[in-house]
């Protein structure tokens, strides 16, 4: 059952923070939390060493002190900032450098067809939605937690605590 709780609990909020930045542009505070304080239950109980799980969150603290000093020049959002860091958690410092990389990589994409997308005219029924019609507005960012999110579930299966998982 912890097992099973464990692979499925991050993705689960990765796919949540995904949706919610399509639609609503925000990534809610309690997705981050949860996401910290379930990686270091989780992490407990599979007897993870202390060591282990200090270094996991030593990535998630670098990762936000990066992420937001991006948020404070205006590049990326702070829901985008701390989902990141709490991300890293999960990745740990084995992973943090292919998840960054990963992320930017699947986020220049999304930018740009979030730019192709908004050069197309929209059709009526589109008008009537108005988080696609945020999507489609010039003016507003990228939900750049589709990247993060996708990112993060590319390399969950080959993180420690999936490993964990997997072996209880």
């Amino acid at each position: 059952m912890l097992d099973a709780l464990t692979i499925a609990i991050f993705p689960a909020l990765m796919i949540y923070a995904a949706f919610s930045d399509i639609l609503t542009m925000t990534i809610s505070n309690w997705v981050s939390l949860v996401l910290v304080v379930a990686f270091v239950l989780l992490a407990l109980l599979f007897g993870l060493p202390a060591a282990t799980i200090g270094w996991h969150l030593a990535a998630g603290m670098i990762v936000l002190v990066v992420t937001f000093t991006f948020f404070a020049f205006g590049w990326i959002g702070g829901g985008d900032a701390k989902l990141a860091a709490t991300t890293a958690v999960w990745m740990g410092v084995e992973h943090v450098g292919q998840y960054a990389v990963g992320a930017a990589l699947i986020g220049g994409g999304l930018t740009l067809m979030m730019l192709a997308f908004r050069r197309l005219p929209m059709p009526g029924w589109a008008r009537a939605q108005s988080w696609v019609m945020r999507l489609h507005d010039k003016n507003i960012g990228v939900p750049y937690g589709v990247a993060l999110a996708a990112a993060a579930l590319i390399l969950y299966p080959e993180t420690r605590i999936y490993l964990s998982a997997l072996a209880s």
